[in-house]
């Protein structure tokens, strides 16, 4: 019993999510895909640290 209660929250906010417009800054993701953005922190590349793995295994 209560399940009936769960599955209509469930698909109210399926509904919600499916439905919904959320409101996008446009200007603000194209400054970010161009990267003309400057004060976005630059970051160091990550290490491999699998590929050096696979290369203990093959020695």
């Amino acid at each position: 019993m209560g399940r009936g209660r769960a599955k209509a929250k469930q698909t109210k906010v399926a509904r919600q999510l499916k439905y919904s417009t959320p409101n996008t800054d446009f200007d603000s993701l194209q400054r970010e895909l161009s990267g003309g953005d400057e004060s976005v922190e630059h970051r160091e590349p990550v290490r491999d640290d699998w590929a050096e793995e696979d290369e203990w295994r093959r020695a």
